[in-house]
């Protein structure tokens, strides 16, 4: 199939799917003789593991490693799983600090609902952030 066929069976962007073989997600494609990309049918399963490992948080270059492993017949259950738990814990990271900022904020708000403009003298400053 041409890359049109490619993208719209996907809904990836022809672009991208230049993008992806100059990165090495998915393979270079055969040419056809008049120079167009013919891409194997098993490409929309490439491109679909890609979409759904980005989504998953993994970056090319992960999905890269994971993709060459599958191609020389190597088993990526392991790998894969540590990348997954690496941007697991990195989630959670990210939750824990929202969190964070969450409660300082709620403090902020409260804090913010007792002020009195009137008494607001400091002209660096709003007295609804509190100075550390």
């Amino acid at each position: 199939m041409r890359i049109g066929e490619l993208a719209s069976e996907t809904g990836v962007a022809p672009k991208t799917i230049r993008f992806y073989e100059e990165t090495g997600v998915l393979p270079v494609p055969q040419r056809d003789t008049n120079g167009y990309r013919k891409y194997a049918p098993d490409s929309i399963d490439r491109l679909e593991f890609v979409r759904q490992a980005q989504a998953a948080g993994l970056t090319l270059k992960e999905i890269a490693t994971i993709l060459e492993m599958r191609d020389r017949g190597e088993a990526t259950c392991h790998h894969t799983r540590a990348f997954l738990e690496a941007h697991l814990s990195d989630v959670e990271e990210q939750i824990a600090e929202l969190e964070r900022m969450r409660g300082r904020l709620s403090v902020m708000v409260e804090r913010s609902r007792d002020l009195d403009p009137a008494e607001c003298t400091d002209r660096n400053r709003c007295q609804a952030i509190p100075a550390v």
